[in-house]
């Protein structure tokens, strides 16, 4: 449903969603030009959807400088989200082609988003990035995920940050054990983190002082491609080893794309967004976009259809949201 809407102001490229932690969701929506966006701002403002009155306002896209705005969607009423994550219109949107993914206890969430929400704000306002917390993803697990937007080095930033945030917890709640930095990767990127042999896995491990361990390939699902990257040491070396490990990812990323470009040469028509084995934008700078809302409440990366299966209320969970933007 959504998908047909959006099409019929312009070429959709990307649909991806942003906020998790409210009823009220926020999906971001890249036209391929600034006049496909300005035409869905138009037509979609006040758009009665499923019983949601879509709202529709420009986020000004500072990286972009002078470049075109981007545009939101959210259906009324809108609610305050504590992360700070897009309903602030006024905010930088820094954004890195691969996101931070870390998995942090449960009982930390709390201390990392402070009061009313203070500390994630201080942190957003310190880094330059947008961060989500999701915390209603897998209830009563243990860990919740946390997804960072920013510059490589806003995300290790940020990440150095929290882990300290967590330290501090857990020396005032009398919390004894260990807590490594868990990292989130997509499966198609660790083959290469471990390099031949385990060889770059090794060099990471000696240059930083740390130990590396990473999930087996038996916890994969087609609702789960991420593989866990859990690094014990110190906090500078834990933060150290996530520099060289993003770095790693970063560059398999940038390989397949690459790739992936030169194939769409080849095979005309073919769409990397539709595979779903990436991020949402594959540039550091997105084009114009619009953002729209519905009521759903999950989150995933890269943008599988878990979170699709209720904003179009079909069972379309084996689609990549991705494909259903440009379909």
């Amino acid at each position: 449903v959504l998908d047909s809407l959006l099409a019929q102001y312009g070429t959709v490229e990307n649909c991806e969603q942003v906020n998790t932690d409210t009823e009220t969701a926020v999906v971001n929506v890249t036209y391929a030009n600034k006049d496909h966006a300005r035409q869905g701002l138009e037509k979609l403002n006040g758009y009665q959807l499923e019983n949601y009155s879509l709202k529709v306002t420009y986020i000004p896209d500072e990286m972009a400088a002078q470049q075109a705005p981007t545009q939101q969607l959210q259906p009324q009423p809108q609610q305050q989200h504590p992360q700070g994550s897009p309903g602030a219109a006024a905010r930088p949107k820094p954004q890195s082609e691969v996101p931070l993914r870390m998995l942090v206890p449960t009982q930390f969430v709390g201390a990392i988003i402070g009061k009313e929400g203070a500390t994630i704000r201080n942190i957003t306002k310190q880094t330059q990035s947008k961060i989500d917390i999701h915390r209603k993803e897998n209830a009563g697990a243990a860990e919740k995920p946390i997804t960072i937007h920013s510059t490589p080095e806003g995300c290790s930033t940020a990440c150095k940050i929290i882990m300290e945030i967590m330290q501090k917890e857990a020396q005032d709640t009398k919390f004894t054990e260990e807590i490594p930095l868990k990292i989130l990767a997509h499966n198609n990127f660790v083959g290469r983190l471990i390099g031949k042999e385990g060889r770059n896995l090794k060099k990471i491990e000696q240059d930083t002082d740390t130990k590396i361990t990473i999930s087996p390939l038996q916890d994969l699902t087609l609702y789960n491609p991420e593989r866990t990257i859990t690094v014990k040491g110190s906090i500078e070396a834990c933060a150290k080893a996530e520099e060289e490990i993003m770095k790693k990812i970063r560059e398999s990323y940038e390989n397949d794309i690459a790739a992936m470009n030169l194939q769409a040469h080849l095979i005309p028509g073919l769409n990397l967004n539709a595979l779903g084995l990436f991020p949402p934008s594959s540039s550091g700078m997105p084009p114009p976009s619009v953002g729209v809302s519905s009521p759903t409440t999950s989150a995933a990366y890269p943008p599988f259809a878990v979170r699709t299966e209720k904003l179009l209320g079909q069972n379309m969970a084996s689609r990549p949201w991705s494909a259903l933007a440009s379909t």
